[in-house]
């Protein structure tokens, strides 16, 4: 064993906040396993308590800025 971290899987539409249900962008997997799904802004109001308690945070809301090819091509 490496103890290495097993790599984590991308967060998808599926996901949905913990909070208020809208598409979640941040995944806090907490140290005594289990783990948190937040929104950007419900992220944004918890990630630095938990990640003081030691919780793994997977950040994804870069993908809010994000824009497809195909949403430029619509203007």
């Amino acid at each position: 064993m490496t103890g290495a971290l097993a790599p984590t899987k991308p967060l998808t539409a599926l996901d949905r906040c913990d909070r208020c249900g809208a598409q979640a962008y941040i995944r806090a997997t907490l140290p005594v396993g289990g783990e948190l799904l937040f929104c950007a802004h419900h992220g944004r109001q918890h990630v630095a308590t938990l990640r003081d308690k030691g919780a793994d945070i997977q950040d994804e809301s870069a993908k809010l800025n994000e824009t497809s090819s195909s949403a430029s091509d619509k203007r």
